[in-house]
């Protein structure tokens, strides 16, 4: 899928996004760092978690150029969501058998984009068409799945019971491993979801409800140990956790900043802190 059009689109985002950066930093500050703008004109916080402001960037998200692809299957965009405001994601809308479905790739891996089963590559000329992982991911209900600079992807799974695991799965040698469900480390308690495995595969954060926990659901971390092996699950604790669902939790593409979701429930509106607080959980 080779195209000039898509050359095009990718020049229009940049331009794009750096307008509207530009203009953020000069309506909401004139003394704002060049920092600010990376993050829609918000001021970052520290490691007192601050919400998102939804005047700035709201649930619905905002779209940047368009383009369909030869012979008129797929268009391809770039947006932000409510899920993850932080992170913009190509979004695609394919044509199949029973009408148009959309896709949302987020850049979880090098120049790769996952959207569950699903994920697109960067080329010359812009984004591939859309690939599966093929068996078995494509038999396992996917919400979320988050790659590291590695390829080694991590994934959970839906279920009605709450009793999904969470799996992992290696690129060995340029091949891909079957997934393996991770130990009990991190596969305890129920309604284990959204995980997300740092870029470097330091540490692996998720949510889930446990015994001793501050509510319905909490988030946890676990640091990845010299041996290999990852460690005990770390909860949060109550500067993140409530007494309610709280998960959904990443950490922006540049590491600085941890995004998540407190109190999941409409309209969802997102925290988020320094990603320093990571470092004041790992154990000494």
């Amino acid at each position: 899928m080779r195209n000039n059009n898509f050359t095009f689109l990718i020049l229009v985002l940049v331009l794009s996004v750096n307008a509207c950066n530009t203009k953020n930093q000069i309506a909401n500050d004139k003394n704002s760092t060049a920092e600010d703008g990376l993050y829609f004109g918000q001021k970052p916080p520290g490691l007192k978690p601050e919400p998102i402001e939804r005047g700035i960037l709201t649930k619905e998200g905002w779209e940047l150029g368009g383009v369909f692809t030869p012979g008129m299957k797929e268009f391809y965009f770039t947006t932000t969501s409510g899920d993850a405001p932080l992170d913009p994601s190509v979004s695609v809308f394919r044509n199949e058998s029973r009408g148009w479905k959309k896709y949302d790739f987020y850049a979880t891996g090098n120049d790769t984009m996952y959207s569950k089963d699903k994920y697109i590559e960067r080329t010359n000329s812009g984004w591939s068409e859309i690939k599966s992982l093929g068996g078995p991911f494509d038999t396992i209900p996917i919400m979320r799945l988050t790659a590291s600079s590695q390829g080694t992807l991590v994934f959970d799974e839906f279920t009605r019971d709450g009793s999904g695991l969470l799996r992992y799965s290696r690129l060995v040698n340029g091949k891909r491993e079957s997934p393996k469900p991770f130990d009990k480390e991190i596969n305890t308690g129920k309604w284990k979801a959204h995980p997300f495995i740092a870029s470097d595969e330091s540490y692996i954060i998720w949510d889930s409800e446990r015994e001793g926990g501050y509510g319905d659901g909490d988030m946890y971390i676990s640091f990845k140990q010299a041996d290999g092996t990852w460690g005990a699950a770390i909860n949060f604790g109550d500067k993140i956790n409530t007494d309610g669902e709280d998960g959904g939790g990443y950490v922006t593409p540049d590491g600085k900043y941890l995004s998540y979701c407190p109190r999941c429930k409409p309209p969802y509106d997102r925290m988020w802190v320094d990603a320093k607080i990571i470092e004041t959980l790992r154990p000494q």
